[in-house]
């Protein structure tokens, strides 16, 4: 349910009080940041985005969650999305029309993530950052190839050492990972219960990569 606090934010102009450049508006800005994020077809820094647009990086951020919220919404009839992430945002495809782009595109399939590998990221997503020993242990087997396989993917990255003897490598999730799972935050994860604990302190199908 979403309360007046919430629509009252949603209402707010993004550029509200921000003095634009010469003969630009918000929408002449909100097609121009539309045509960069296309053009790009990767995420684009909104300090990038601020010295080419001529607006405030905050500003830019609040006029790419407008639109997300329009791209994104429910009754939209648009196949692409908005993605927004702390520094950046991303136009990409909505998952619903992937088999219809890699058929007319000529895309073989491929490039999958296995059960197993999703395993690993699924614990690493959910409990991150942790240890691979903490890994295996939820999981009752070695994962040392499928954590190194998606470190090279770019879908998890080093977040330090856990501070005990040997000190262990500690994982986290990157923003690809959220790209590619069409997220803009790990709280967006479904929520989960039941999951094990190891005792280790914790900050905490098939997809397409």
């Amino acid at each position: 349910m979403i309360d007046n606090d919430t629509l009252m934010i949603e209402s707010i102009d993004p550029l509200d009080g921000i003095v634009l450049p010469e003969g630009a508006d918000k929408k002449t800005l909100a097609a121009a940041l539309e045509a960069i994020l296309f053009a790009a077809g990767h995420p684009i820094t909104y300090e990038k985005l601020s010295a080419v647009l001529g607006i405030p990086e905050y500003a830019v951020s609040a006029l790419a969650r407008s639109m997300a919220r329009e791209y994104d919404g429910g009754s939209s009839p648009r196949g692409i999305m908005m993605l927004t992430f702390d520094d950046s945002c991303q136009l990409c495809t909505k998952e619903q029309f992937a088999p219809l782009i890699k058929e007319a595109l000529g895309i073989r399939r491929g490039g999958n993530l296995s059960a197993s590998s999703l395993e690993v990221l699924a614990v690493i997503a959910y409990n991150q950052p942790c240890t691979r020993s903490y890994v295996d242990t939820v999981r009752g087997v070695d994962s040392g190839y499928i954590v190194s396989s998606l470190t090279e993917k770019g879908l998890i990255e080093q977040r330090g050492r856990l501070d005990v003897p040997g000190r262990p490598i500690l994982y986290g999730t990157t923003e690809n990972f959220l790209r590619v799972f069409g997220i803009s935050s790990v709280d967006e994860l479904p929520a989960v219960s039941g999951a094990k604990d190891t005792g280790e302190e914790t900050d905490a199908g098939e997809i397409d990569i």
